[in-house]
């Protein structure tokens, strides 16, 4: 797993800092790589996978009850891609 959070370390050190609420919120993008790079790279496969599909029915299960229904569910959407993929890249992986 140290290789695996290496690279992907590796590979956020940019100095690329456009933010984005949805995207890329800046309070999750502090150092030298995202948040969710970081998870990724301490979760299994299976952890993973419902990881985003937890964050996406959260930011569903929610959106009308906090004041910005569109952002809540461009949110959403943002984990389902990451989802797909994910499960894309990761075809060997697929529960079958």
């Amino acid at each position: 797993m140290s290789n695996r959070l290496d690279k992907i370390i590796e590979e956020n050190l940019s100095d690329d800092k456009e933010f984005d609420d949805v995207s890329k919120p800046a309070h999750y993008n502090n150092g030298s790589m995202e948040c969710i790079d970081a998870i990724r790279g301490m979760l299994s496969h299976e952890e993973y996978i419902g990881y985003l599909r937890g964050n996406s029915l959260k930011y569903r299960w929610r959106f009308r009850y906090k004041g910005k229904p569109i952002e809540d569910l461009r949110k959403a959407r943002w984990y389902e891609e990451r989802l797909l993929n994910y499960e894309l890249e990761h075809p060997s992986e697929q529960l079958r």
